[in-house]
């Protein structure tokens, strides 16, 4: 199960058998059936994909793969080089691109690679788009340009910059608040091309950047999943050099978690929560976040007046509802912020630019930021899954068990309690079980973690 088909794309890993993993055919296969989806879509001359990646290891291989495929097709490819997810995605619509691919596996370790598809906007594709993809992946309908109708690719590194120039352009990002705050913070680029985007935002905005695996390598230093057991040397960078907090990033750039002045983590749950009470602030209205996110957003947000929605985890279902309920700011409790004024998107170059100028506004200490705000701790455990684990069987199990609870089952089952609450879903990028829970003490979240654990175990018989 290591290559997986899902709503995020096309996830695997690199090396081993076809169909198995993320190998050259594969894809060649799913870039393949991605822009024949893209020439299915409208009747034109010409098509244009913006490709960029983030700079895991495989992944100059697996672009010159997919853009050769592209090329192959006919179509023609704005190849972005080291960029990030949201520069890729601001990108399409700049270039009036017929779609994108990013080339990246996110948070996941760096045996894997993904190619995470975007439409015409920029932005993720649906469900049914997606599984349209699929179809013509297993179908081999594909048919490639004659030789005078190859189609040829265009280098344009300029985007990251383009990308910051859009973002200082908001008008929330407060920039002579943050000039005037000479702030000092620590990045930890995890070796991938956030350690290229943030340093070079953070100077555009005149703040002192002091750069922690900021070479974009593709060799990450550690985990590369932004959670606190990943992040002591950050912690001890941010106390030895007297920094105001620390900035970490994932490898492609779309999750945001932020580290305090005594080296302690904000709290990845919390930078939706900062982001939003800053811009509800100044433009009241509402917010989606996915059903795994704080209550603390739905606290700040009803502060602010406005109204709040959950969402089934997926950044494309976190959009559609946004969109839908015509939220001024939304994202996932992971560190994605959604900013509809910049572009549909998790991106953590918006979300630098909003804390920073809420920080310099409030003039405040990271660590009392987060203390001003509702404090709700969480749990976030995993099941791996084996071939023989029934997964819906056992959600329908835990489902009847805790039937006389308020329940929501539109993405696997969310239990809420009176004071906290546990959801468990099928990871979409992992062959694992996600168990999620919320209280008002780490002790709490935990225990019921664990409880719901060893529940799971016991009807699954492991």
């Amino acid at each position: 199960m290591t290559l997986i088909k899902s709503i995020s794309g096309i996830r695997g890993t690199i090396g081993g058998n076809v169909g198995d993993n993320l190998t050259p055919i594969d894809a060649v296969k799913f870039a393949s059936a991605y822009g024949t989806w893209i020439k299915q879509q409208r009747d034109k001359e010409n098509y244009r994909v913006v490709v960029g990646r983030d700079a895991r290891i495989s992944g100059e291989m697996i672009q010159n793969l997919v853009m050769n495929t592209l090329v192959g097709l006919g179509i023609h490819v704005i190849d972005l080089g080291l960029s990030t997810t949201p520069t890729v995605e601001i990108a399409v619509p700049m270039e009036h691109a017929d779609g994108g691919i990013i080339l990246t596996a996110s948070h996941n370790p760096k045996q894997w690679n993904a190619l995470k598809l975007l439409d015409a906007k920029g932005e993720f594709l649906n469900g049914e788009e997606g599984a349209k993809i699929l179809k013509i992946a297993e179908s081999n309908e594909m048919a490639f340009a004659e030789v005078d109708d190859l189609g040829e690719i265009t280098i344009n590194d300029a985007y990251i910059d383009i990308h910051i120039d859009e973002v200082l352009d908001l008008d929330l990002v407060n920039v002579k608040a943050i000039e005037k705050a000479n702030f000092k913070v620590v990045v930890d680029g995890v070796n991938s091309t956030g350690g290229i985007a943030i340093p070079l935002l953070l100077e555009r905005l005149g703040v002192e950047a002091v750069k922690l695996y900021c070479d974009p390598t593709g060799h990450f230093p550690h985990n590369p999943e932004p959670l606190k057991e990943h992040l002591t040397d950050l912690s001890e960078a941010v106390v030895k050099a007297n920094a105001d907090f620390g900035i970490v990033v994932d490898p492609d750039v779309d999750r945001l978690a932020f580290m305090d002045e005594k080296g302690e983590m904000f709290g990845e749950e919390y930078t939706l929560v900062a982001c939003a009470d800053y811009v509800l602030s100044k433009t009241p209205g509402n917010t989606v976040s996915n059903m795994s996110s704080t209550r603390a957003l739905r606290d700040v947000t009803e502060k602010h007046g406005g109204t709040y929605e959950a969402s089934a985890v997926g950044e494309v279902n976190v959009v559609n509802l946004m969109k839908k309920n015509n939220a001024v700011i939304g994202g996932e409790g992971n560190g994605g912020i959604i900013y509809p004024e910049s572009h549909y998107g998790r991106d953590a170059l918006v979300g630098v630019a909003l804390f920073l100028s809420l920080l310099a506004e409030k003039k405040m200490k990271v660590s009392e930021l987060r203390a001003s705000y509702p404090s709700y701790f969480m749990s976030k455990k995993k099941i791996q899954l084996t071939p023989e684990l029934d997964v819906d069987a056992l959600l329908v199990a835990m489902e009847n068990k805790y039937s006389e609870e308020k329940l929501t089952t539109i993405d696997g089952v969310k239990i809420d309690f009176a004071n906290s609450w546990v959801h468990l879903r099928k990871s979409n990028t992992e062959p694992i079980i996600r168990i999620y829970t919320e209280a008002p003490s780490q002790k709490e979240a935990d225990d019921l973690a664990d409880r719901i654990i060893s529940e799971i175990k016991t009807i699954a018989n492991i």
